[in-house]
């Protein structure tokens, strides 16, 4: 790591101080968002986001004809003894 300058130093300080005031009250924020969607939510009831017998597949991508099944890289010189 990097020496810091003392401008540095007494900048991150200050932003360490400001996160250190901030965290209560940001704690209070979080606290009172989870009783409120306790309070609001619905009652044990859970959706899964996708049934567990449902498979989930991609469809292949269509494939132009100039694509070859070589991997992209840099381009190879031709052999001189082929």
């Amino acid at each position: 790591m990097a020496n810091l300058s003392p401008q540095q130093i007494r900048l991150r300080e200050r932003f360490e101080a400001l996160i250190g005031l901030a965290a209560p009250a940001l704690d209070l924020v979080l606290a009172a968002g989870d009783r409120l969607s306790r309070v609001a939510g619905p009652e044990d009831e859970y959706y899964p986001i996708r049934p567990p017998g449902e498979r989930f597949e991609l469809s292949p991508v269509p494939r132009l004809d100039s694509e070859s099944d070589d991997p992209p890289g840099p381009a190879r010189e031709p052999d001189p003894l082929a």
